[in-house]
């Protein structure tokens, strides 16, 4: 897992994210703005959450982050997998 904008951007570039993760809290909402692009052109799916502040303890820090993601989901493989495909589902239109 990669955590903070810097260290996600690093890793949508090089096509290492499995998910992203971005807070909705952001501000200025510039520092986080390019990552939907970046995410859009290398086809890697991301969601946005509520809270940076949550999206930080989510992820085991204890200061906010902007956002966060998934590089290599371990034993948790195929959660990963159907929250992708959930989320793909989702910005297609189709429900299930």
């Amino acid at each position: 897992m990669r955590k903070g904008t810097n260290e996600t951007t690093k890793a949508v570039e090089r096509g290492q994210a499995k998910l992203v993760v971005i807070a909705e809290d952001v501000d200025p909402p510039e520092v986080v703005a390019h990552l939907p692009i970046l995410c859009d052109e290398r086809k890697i799916v991301y969601v946005f959450v509520p809270s940076k502040e949550k999206l930080g303890s989510s992820v085991g820090i204890d200061v906010q982050c902007a956002a966060v993601c998934i590089i290599e989901s371990g034993e948790a493989s195929d959660l990963v997998k159907e929250i992708v495909t959930r989320i793909q589902r989702i910005k297609e239109g189709s429900s299930g």
